[in-house]
């Protein structure tokens, strides 16, 4: 929850009016969210950090005209523009890039992102499910056809027979976690600080969007001055319930064998060093989702790593036996429970923290609404000196240590000549890399191999996004991540596929004078997809990059496409590597240098990273003439069979 108080009105003209500033729609757009503060914990800070746009018919004289005067009147007074504007190369990627930023940021900040009408604005649709998938805010303000459908039917309007109001934006309305269009300069007050109710709530957050028709945005009109007086949305911490900190501390003393699964919530929070205090007088280990990767540092005592599909084998091991299981801030994904096949000790129990009442009823068990700082003291308060026993911690340390020797196994480049692997580039990486460094990530076989192998040493230092896996965000996100934290050296990790989706945003790095190191992983296909394909029994089939054979299938010579070369074009530093000491030296000297560099280095696809002895559901033809179909539906069903609804009611 928020709460919004506003700095003192000005002086009105008379008794009961207001003076009041003339203004167009978008020059109000502009100095309100230039205006717009959020405090946590007694820090305050500017909400917006400034405007990404690409500019077309529709919004080129409104947003753009309001955002080029902002700039040039602050130019004129001597000091920085309030909503400074970045130029990007995708619409879908300037969202992607605001996204990271307020990842980073704890979701206390972000980015307004503005497209014209038409396909610039529908192309932020990814993006908005990316932000709202993950909880993220960000305000996306597309513009959208006339009000006044004077010169209707105009360039990219839809028409429907059925429906006059109807735009392509209304699209926007199923991504986001608010919409709202302005037909009247009067609506827009009401639509800003609806959208900002949003974006500042910890759980209402995501996309909110405001679609401003081109006429209007354009149009002025007399706004009251206290519009624009500095408002400051105080996100505030929900306290959790005693009773429901008791019902959970019983549940938590008779376990002997617990485990905690610490989602982004933890994060998000500032909650890891409450959550180190709670695991360290417990002895209770932490399996971590994606989002929640860092919340303990890797080699923690009670850290056990990754949990789930994409987790480690000691996570998954004390998941399986686990009596009571501790979500802290996790939704619970189907990578995070392996698909609900996770936790299958038959009277397993759940305690659900979280400020979403959503995720707290997921699994069954108790439900305890709070904030994950303000629950773990309470719970850590609540539970005394109650400790698991000596075995579990010992057992606990064995798993992990176990673990910890199969990633150095794999990270080991025992021939320092030789080619790299994909498991050897990630381990040098994270090796070279420094504590507080951010490795990004979100599509392909890297997510997954990240979340296992990653040794994350930091809270920020780990930024894969896994709620949409949306190929392409690398290099936006990693622009994104590193303006938030300019002090930290930002590796984005990009296999082929997800690097030809979105590379272009490589232009705005070097525009903006905005370093990242790009580690692209050249396997000349689809190497997650293609694991995954083979696994279900498809054969890999359509996840190569390849001419046509004979028999005109897509299985003849890889196609002659130069990554390296079109990274050049795009302005950035660019190293082949073959070897692992080609790749230390690119690596060191990618850290040493001010502009961002491109590191290419080929690997084979088929060389996977350990087995996290897990499952992800995903059907399989019931019937098929293949045998390896055939196989592999015999392999999922025998998962099915463990796969459980969680249903046990709370206690």
């Amino acid at each position: 929850m928020t709460v919004v108080s506003t700095a003192p009105i000005s002086a009105s003209k008379t008794e009961n009016a207001e003076s009041t500033v003339r203004l167009t729609v978008s020059q109000a757009v502009v100095r309100f969210l230039a205006a717009q503060y959020v405090e946590r914990d007694g820090r305050r800070a500017r909400f917006f950090a400034g405007a990404f746009g690409i500019f077309g018919h529709g919004n080129v004289a409104g947003l753009g005209q309001a955002l080029l005067q902002a700039e040039i009147d602050a130019h004129e007074s001597g000091t920085e523009p309030a909503l400074p504007y970045v130029l990007g190369r995708n619409e879908q990627a300037m969202v992607h890039s605001a996204v990271a930023y307020a990842r980073q940021k704890d979701r206390l900040q972000t980015w307004a992102v503005t497209a014209s009408v038409g396909p610039g604005s529908t192309n932020m649709l990814t993006g908005a499910a990316l932000a709202t998938i993950n909880r993220l805010p960000v305000l996306l303000l597309p513009a959208d056809t006339f009000a006044t459908r004077a010169s209707a039917p105009v360039l990219q309007e839809l028409e429907l027979p059925s429906s006059g109001d109807v735009t392509v934006n209304d699209a926007f309305k199923p991504l986001s976690r608010y919409f709202d269009r302005v037909w009247r300069p009067e609506q827009l007050p009401a639509a800003l600080i609806g959208a900002m109710r949003v974006l500042t709530d910890p759980v209402e957050t995501g996309a909110a969007t405001v679609a401003i028709p081109q006429d209007v945005q354009a149009e002025a009109f007399d706004w009251p001055e206290s519009l624009f007086a500095e408002r400051t949305w105080h996100v505030g911490r929900t306290l959790p319930q005693s009773d429901a900190i008791e019902r959970a501390a019983a549940v938590i003393r008779s376990a002997r064998r617990p485990l905690i699964v610490a989602g982004g919530g933890v994060i998000y929070s500032g909650a890891t060093d409450a959550l180190a205090a709670f695991c360290e007088r417990t002895g209770v280990p932490v399996g971590q989702s994606q989002a929640g990767k860092g919340a303990l540092p890797y080699d923690h005592p009670q850290s056990v790593g990754a949990i789930g599909s994409t987790g480690t084998t000691a996570a998954n091991a004390l998941a399986t036996d686990a009596d009571v299981v501790i979500g802290i801030g996790t939704r619970y994904s189907d990578f995070t429970t392996a698909s609900r096949t996770a936790f299958t000790d038959p009277s397993v129990r759940f305690v659900n923290v979280n400020v979403a009442t959503i995720d707290t009823v997921k699994q069954g068990g108790v439900s305890v609404v709070a904030d994950a700082r303000e629950a773990l003291s309470a719970l850590t308060a609540a539970l005394g000196d109650w400790s698991v026993d000596d075995d579990y911690r010992t057992r606990t340390a064995e798993l992990a240590a176990q673990w910890e020797d199969t990633v150095s196994s794999v990270f080991a480049v025992e021939d320092t000549s030789a080619p790299l692997n994909q498991n050897q580039v990630i381990g040098l990486a994270n090796t070279l890399s420094d504590p507080r460094d951010v490795v990004v990530c979100a599509a392909g076989s890297m997510p997954g191999d990240l979340h296992k192998l990653w040794r994350s040493r930091d809270p920020k230092g780990y930024h894969v996004e896994y709620g949409f896996s949306c190929m392409g965000y690398e290099i936006a996100g990693g622009i994104g991540a590193k303006m938030a934290e300019p002090d930290r050296d930002v590796f984005v990790m990009v296999g082929d596929g997800s690097y030809l989706m979105m590379a272009t945003e490589l232009v705005t790095a070097v525009q903006e004078g905005v370093k990242v190191i790009v580690i692209l992983v050249q396997n000349h296909g689809f190497a997650s997809i293609g694991s995954l394909s083979e696994s279900l029994g498809s054969q890999r089939f359509g996840t190569a990059y390849r001419y046509r054979d004979g028999q005109g299938r897509l299985d003849g010579d890889l196609l002659p496409v130069d990554l390296a070369a079109n990274a050049a074009s795009l302005g950035v530093d660019v190293v082949r590597v073959t070897t692992g000491s080609e790749f230390t030296d690119a690596v060191k000297a990618a850290k040493a240098s001010e502009t961002s560099t491109v590191i290419h280095v080929e690997t084979d696809p088929r060389i996977a990273a350990p087995d996290s002895e897990s499952w992800w559901d995903v059907p399989v033809s019931e019937t098929s003439t293949l045998e390896s179909t055939r196989t592999a539906y015999a392999t999922y069903e025998r998962w099915k069979r463990i796969q459980r609804p969680y249903l046990r009611p709370s206690e």
